[in-house]
């Protein structure tokens, strides 16, 4: 297998077929298991070898197929599959964090994650933000004792690229964890571990299953770190996926590299079009040479992705109207769906944060999100450039 190239390995890495040898990944929809013997119970509770299992939130056959799936994508040692995006950043942070460390992390952040920091410093982690474009913050925040470091690769909704290998590089000097979260990068388009980055959490949710079924995250690293204080720490508080979520990913897995290459490609020709507009202020797409981080962008993705966003002149009485013009492009918060996707993030996703928070990222009231899907190309710029002249 190791000579396979990604899209061979994601339909076939990490198979496991039971006696009846069925062609589709088998669904193990079990909570626990059966033992021959209590000498064999005795002995799997002790230490549990690769294909033996004790309890579904500890581990199953079909999650077994899709985490080693994700991490040979990935380029991971192994991963771990959780219930939800948030559950594995939450995982992540969490597991090996303690009362007393110091966690430096990227402003532009989601704002559940933004939440988690919070929690965190409820119970005695520091925490310092940063300007996440500005190396030089970086280097200023780091400390002898900073323990983890946290960021987006490409930040949502504005989509700010960072520099993977820089950040890395600095933290690595202070002996930090570097935890990337690579949810608008996708497993294709992601280099983050030849970059540096120690720990890449993914939702699931979004462009691995891609059709807007399931929820679930996956966290991806070095084993002794998945199957040690992660694995621990998610066994025993209950965030780990269900085999029947696992199921649905390992089928979004079989047809991502198709998908996000075909998104990625509509997603820069609806930019390209949506620039030259007078309706719109601001196009934000890391595919185009006006993004700040465009070099950076083609050399860590080697693509502008499948996320755009337009600054549109008028502020939030032109997005309505934009957002209310769209017919295939579904209002909705979720990305990463096969369906074309439009967001308000300053009324929705990112609605809690302060003005100020919001005016800082660069979160105004005109701002859309675009989430490309695969649609015909043609169709999907009609719509934008209709929605656009309604304005």
């Amino acid at each position: 297998m190791d000579d396979w190239k990604a899209r061979t390995r994601l339909v076939h890495e990490g198979s496991r077929r039971s006696q009846y040898g069925e062609m589709a990944e088998a669904l193990f929809l079990t909570q626990g298991f059966a033992y021959q013997t209590a000498e064999e119970a005795e002995a799997r509770f002790i230490k549990a070898g690769k294909d033996e299992f004790i309890y579904a939130r500890y581990g199953n056959p079909t999650t077994r197929m899709f985490e080693d799936r994700i991490a040979a994508i990935e380029g991971t040692e192994d991963a771990f599959a959780t219930a939800s995006g948030m559950a594995a950043v939450n995982g992540a942070l969490t597991s090996i964090l303690s009362a007393g460390d110091h966690v430096v992390a990227a402003r532009a952040l989601f704002g559940s994650c933004l939440y988690v920091l919070e929690l965190l410093g409820r119970f005695g982690v520091e925490v310092t933000l940063v300007d996440g474009l500005d190396l030089d913050q970086w280097r200023a925040a780091l400390r002898p004792d900073t323990k983890v470091v946290f960021f987006e690769s490409v930040s949502n909704p504005t989509l700010e690229v960072i520099d993977i290998k820089a950040v890395c590089d600095l933290a690595h000097e202070r002996g930090a964890t570097v935890i990337v979260d690579n949810v608008f990068t996708t497993p294709i388009f992601s280099n983050a571990v030849a970059l540096g980055a120690d720990v890449v959490v993914y939702s699931a949710t979004k462009h691995i299953d891609g059709s807007g079924r399931a929820m679930g995250g996956v966290v991806c690293g070095r084993r002794d770190y998945i199957r040690g204080p992660l694995e621990a720490y998610i066994k025993h508080t209950g965030s780990a996926m269900s085999p029947f979520n696992a199921w649905i990913m390992l089928s979004g897995l079989q047809t991502l590299d198709l998908r996000v290459r075909a998104q990625a490609d509509t997603a820069l020709q609806l930019a390209r079009t949506a620039e030259s507009h007078g309706a719109v202020a601001r196009t934000i797409y890391p595919g185009l040479g006006s993004h700040p981080q465009h070099g950076l962008a083609l050399d860590q993705m080697g693509s502008g992705g499948t996320m755009l966003a337009l600054d549109l002149k008028g502020g939030q009485a032109a997005a309505f109207r934009f957002l209310n013009a769209l017919r295939i492009i579904k209002i909705s918060n979720n990305l990463g769906d096969a369906r074309s996707i439009a967001t308000h993030p300053a009324t929705t996703t990112h609605q809690r944060l302060p003005d100020e928070h919001k005016k800082q990222l660069g979160i105004t009231p005109g701002l859309v999100r675009l989430s490309v899907g695969i649609e015909d190309a043609g169709d999907l710029i009609d719509e934008v450039t209709a929605a656009l002249d309604m304005i």
